[in-house]
């Protein structure tokens, strides 16, 4: 994997549209080894037998019931609108 010497981080900042000032590249170029070498540690584990999977532990049918519940108010949902004209919320016209 590269090292700090190695990142272009002038490149990078540019890809993530960001203007660093030389500070900042250091800073970051340093956070971005460190995280590079975590990774190279990481690829070292043995994990054979071990199955991929998204989480680290087993997630079974988290989701809620799909129960219907009163919602707001009409007045309470319209409390912040701008505008508003039979219990609607008055939006410009978009389309001509």
């Amino acid at each position: 994997m590269s090292a700090a010497s190695d990142l272009n981080i002038d490149h990078i900042a540019n890809l993530a549209r960001l203007a660093l000032t030389p500070e900042e590249k250091t800073k970051f170029a340093a956070q971005l080894n460190d995280v590079l070498t975590n990774i190279e540690q990481l690829k070292k584990v043995d994990v054979t037998g071990v199955e991929p999977t998204a989480h680290g532990f087993p997630i079974f049918n988290v989701w809620a019931d799909d129960v219907a519940q009163p919602g707001l108010p009409v007045e309470a949902a319209l409390k912040n609108a701008p505008a508003q004209r039979n219990h609607m919320v008055v939006v410009p016209k978009v389309v001509e």
